[in-house]
């Protein structure tokens, strides 16, 4: 009978030792991390690993229930599996373990909640970015070459020059040259009835 903990951080450049302390803090004897993961994603390596590696008597630990996933389904499913083997859950920082029926009702309770708070994050980025798109302002990085270029672009083609020869006048790679080249003329061409 062990204490596994499985800690999760959705970008790289995340540290996962605030984790780590928590569940070493919590009895676990080792711990699976998975980095640069979303929660949303049921396929992560070290969570597979994790599950594989729980016997009968064990507990899966982690610091806080949105670290084993975001979606209700799933953590469900997570925790039901764990029930059938033998295995029990326990999340440090809300208390919760499933040892008892009171347990897996608030499991259930708190899987909806994060999974909500997911879903309110999605739509507040959604909304953000439509109201930026309506007024003007696009996410993503900056196109390589100003409008004035990609006419330019046009101009130097139609006189013959080759796409490397477009690139070094205008200081930009020739996949540049081709894909602005290539998104213009889309533009110009004519609907199709």
């Amino acid at each position: 009978m062990a204490i596994i903990g499985y800690a999760r951080v959705s970008t790289v450049d995340q540290d996962p030792q605030l984790q780590l302390d928590a569940l070493t803090a919590a009895g676990a004897i080792r711990v699976f991390t998975d980095h640069g993961v979303s929660g949303s994603k049921a396929d992560r390596p070290q969570l597979a690993a994790c599950l594989d590696h729980l016997r009968s008597g064990d507990t899966l630990t982690v610091w806080k229930l949105d670290r084993l996933g975001r979606d209700t389904r799933h953590v469900l499913d997570v925790i039901s599996d764990l029930t059938s083997r033998g295995v029990t859950f326990a999340s440090v920082t809300e208390g919760l373990h499933t040892d008892g029926p009171m347990g897996r009702a608030m499991l259930t309770i708190m899987a909806a909640f994060a999974q909500l708070e997911r879903d309110t994050m999605l739509e507040r980025t959604r909304a953000g970015l439509a109201a930026a798109a309506k007024n003007g302002r696009y996410g993503g990085r900056p196109p390589k070459i100003a409008a004035a270029d990609v006419v330019r672009a046009q101009e130097l083609q139609r006189k013959g020059l080759t796409a490397d020869d477009i690139a070094k006048l205008l200081s930009v790679s020739r996949a540049t040259v081709y894909r602005h080249l290539r998104s213009a003329a889309s533009a110009e061409a004519p609907l199709q009835s």
